[in-house]
């Protein structure tokens, strides 16, 4: 994430310096008449790119004599003039293409040009993200790393949608919320949805048992599951079971890739930053959090939730340490969780003795989220 400061004085900056001095934050946009004050203000983890309009305002700069320290990383120039790029080199500075595209003919010469360069800074005029998609397919491999300029300040969808585009987005996104509380709004935002891990274990199934009919949800994402993947489910905030979707083959009906069985409605389901809903709390749009073997993390978002009245099992798995979680599934063959090797154990052939994944968490949840106190659950 690089970080505009145009319109801040070093004062003024001051209150957000301390929030933007660390990750995601990588890089301050400064210029010229003001950029001594704020150099010396910001953290030093912090790299500096220096917007320069002319090879005049670029000699000034250099001639002034604080540029960069000599253990200081280079600095970058920032411009929009081919002869400010050309002679920044000279100067030891890397060299940042800035250019604005409101056209397709636009885009494709700021691509061509800004091929020459480590950095390419690219405004669109437009919000459609396809022209921020062929940049990013047109650069991949290549040595230009891009950055894109979200505009507005309190975009912070706008900014979190950008690092996404295309799976990987771009290299680096340009995001200068003007308040504390839209940066922290960012950056809650953005640790919400990048992927981390959770801790599988392998557990002992102790015995299971029809339950009679109850009410169990389906939950579809908008994303597709892989066979190495699965949704985190259980009774109690102790943890869950790792069920898979419909991905693998089953008789009399298609797959549908996008779908997790997820089991009675009553159930905790892991979602993004530790939280846990109950399955009857979903609906279009909920966070969602997709969990792989290697116990990776991607999150997502709920299409839909389906809710009908079905044949229900009760499944109870041992863990170490005296753990036990339980689980209410839909009774039937199609429903599956994953065994420790990692493949799928259809629910009617299921018995004492199978040994599963799941997931031990810290019993306690307020609202979905984990809080520390005594608590019971059977």
């Amino acid at each position: 994430m690089w970080f505009d400061t145009a319109g801040y004085d070093a004062e003024t900056l001051s209150p957000l310096l301390e929030r933007i001095a660390d990750p995601p934050f990588s890089a301050i946009l400064l210029y010229p008449e003001k950029a001594h004050k704020i150099h010396q203000a910001a953290p030093g983890r912090l790299r500096r790119v220096l917007q320069i309009d002319s090879v005049a305002e670029l000699r000034s700069a250099v001639e002034a004599g604080w540029l960069r320290a000599p253990d200081e990383p280079s600095w970058i120039v920032a411009s929009r003039s081919v002869e400010v790029l050309e002679e920044a080199p000279a100067h030891q500075f890397e060299r940042c293409l800035r250019a604005e595209v409101a056209s397709a003919g636009e885009l494709r010469d700021a691509i061509e040009l800004g091929r020459r360069y480590r950095w390419l800074l690219l405004q669109l005029k437009d919000v459609t993200n396809i022209p921020l998609e062929l940049a990013i397919a047109t650069l991949q491999g290549g040595s230009t790393s891009l950055v894109r300029i979200v505009s507005d300040p309190q975009d912070v969808d706008g900014a979190i949608l950008s690092l996404g585009v295309m799976e990987s987005g771009p290299d680096c996104v340009m995001f200068s919320p003007r308040t504390a509380g839209a940066l922290d709004d960012f950056l809650e935002r953005l640790k919400s949805c990048r992927s981390g891990k959770v801790i599988l274990s392998t557990g002992t199934v102790l015995r299971t048992s029809s339950a009679g009919m109850g009410h169990r949800s389906c939950v579809d994402l908008v994303t597709m599951f892989t066979k190495t993947e699965g949704m985190l489910v259980g009774s109690t905030s102790h943890g869950g079971l790792l069920c898979c979707p419909e991905v693998f083959p089953m008789p009399y009906m298609d797959l549908r890739p996008f779908r997790v069985n997820a089991g009675a409605i009553h159930s905790y389901v892991y979602g993004p930053g530790g939280r846990t809903n109950y399955l009857s709390e979903l609906r279009a749009g909920s966070p969602a959090m997709v969990v792989g073997l290697d116990g990776s993390t991607r999150n997502s978002r709920v299409g839909r939730v389906k809710t009908e009245v079905r044949p229900l099992r009760l499944i109870e798995v041992g863990f170490a340490e005296d753990a036990i979680l339980n689980l209410f599934l839909q009774d039937d063959w199609h429903v599956r969780i994953y065994s420790d090797r990692g493949q799928p154990i259809c629910l009617s052939d299921m018995k004492p003795g199978d040994r599963v994944l799941g997931h031990l968490g810290r019993p306690g949840r307020h609202v979905g989220i984990r809080v520390d106190e005594t608590i019971l659950e059977r």
